[in-house]
């Protein structure tokens, strides 16, 4: 038969969503009765925000809790915590993340961007996280396409970000932590927004992702000089950027606009990479330049920066078990040029 002290014992282990203390340590088991006539057990519990998806998981796990133990019906009441105690445990969770965007942090970020879309910006925006992160660097990737979110699909990953406390936290694959629109939309839906709303996601992003500590965080933006690229370039001050092209020089000619934007914002142009360079024939091994040649050379020098590395067309290998349809095994001719790639880049910042 359950008691009053009972119950107590069960539900004081039970962690509080938000501060990530036991019920226990937060004093927040305001009241327990027991009808033992009816086995009928109600109780109150305070938490740090109500109506919330948290407070109906908890509601979830202390029902569960108690019709295992024996009640045959369980009422459950919330309040909220009283403010000082909010105060000491939310200082006591933050003292240790200043967040990404604070004075404090450490956090290199790498913005991709391309003049105009079809040129593997993503493509090149993933394999260098993943190449990143090979070398043993701590990354992030946010893919800030937000009309045209690729980089989930891109890597493989199948799971959704989960929610901790007040924090999403975001989904590791291949050693880079990512987050993107593509994880809060359904059934691969059309986004109909405007640009204020586009720049609101972009901060929560930044600020209601738990990333941990970072070297790196890359930015997959999307193509042109649009919204999403302008509050990147008004959020981040200190960001660094690198341009994407094929050789063809029209490509190569709109790509400059990305990269102007990027010096007129005080952005720090790190380096163009030249995607799409050639096509090489395994029969014969002769290059074919599909898209002409000398557009990334002369974009890197027409930006005053130098040329990462040049990428020829060829495909993954896919591993149907472990499916990535976009990311270069670290053995691929393609791999290896990445790694090249992510080595310069890393060089390149060590030099400033």
């Amino acid at each position: 038969m359950l008691t009053e002290e009972k119950v107590l014992n069960l539900l004081n282990g039970l962690e509080e969503p938000f501060l990530h203390k036991t019920l226990e340590e937060l004093n927040a088991i305001q009241e327990v009765k027991v009808k033992k006539e009816k086995n009928h057990v109600s109780v109150k519990i305070a938490i740090a925000k109500t109506g919330t998806a948290e407070q109906l998981q908890l509601q979830t796990k202390v029902v569960n809790l108690l019709k295992e133990a024996g009640a045959e019906t369980v009422g459950i009441r919330f309040s909220e915590l009283p403010e000082e105690t909010l105060s000491k445990f939310r200082t006591e969770a933050g003292s240790n993340d200043k967040g990404l965007l604070s004075p404090e942090s450490k956090t290199t970020f790498i913005a991709i961007a391309s003049g105009k879309g079809g040129v593997g910006k993503s493509t090149v925006s993933v394999n260098l996280a993943v190449s990143l992160a090979r070398l043993g660097k701590k990354v992030g990737l946010i893919d800030a396409d937000i009309y045209g979110f690729s980089v989930p699909d891109m890597m493989g990953i199948t799971k959704r970000p989960v929610v901790r406390g007040e924090k999403i936290i975001p989904v590791e694959r291949f050693g880079v932590k990512v987050i993107s629109m593509g994880f809060f939309v359904e059934d691969n839906s059309p986004i109909i927004w405007r640009g204020p709303m586009l720049g609101k996601m972009l901060n929560n992003f930044f600020n209601e992702v738990e990333w941990g500590d970072l070297d790196y965080l890359l930015l997959d933006l999307p193509p042109g000089t649009g919204d999403v690229a302008l509050d990147v370039h008004t959020m981040l001050p200190s960001c660094k950027e690198i341009i994407v092209t094929t050789p063809h020089p029209t490509v190569a000619f709109v790509a400059a606009r990305a990269g102007a934007m990027a010096l007129k914002t005080k952005h720090e142009v790190l380096g163009v990479i030249e995607n799409m360079s050639y096509f090489e024939s395994k029969l014969t091994g002769e290059k074919e330049y599909v898209f002409g040649k000398g557009g990334g050379r002369k974009l890197a020098e027409e930006l005053n920066t130098k040329l990462l590395g040049q990428l020829p067309l060829e495909q993954p290998d896919w591993n149907e078990e472990d499916f990535a349809p976009s990311i270069y095994q670290e053995d691929h001719k393609l791999g290896k040029i990445y790694r090249d790639i992510a080595q310069n880049v890393l060089n390149t910042l060590e030099a400033k």
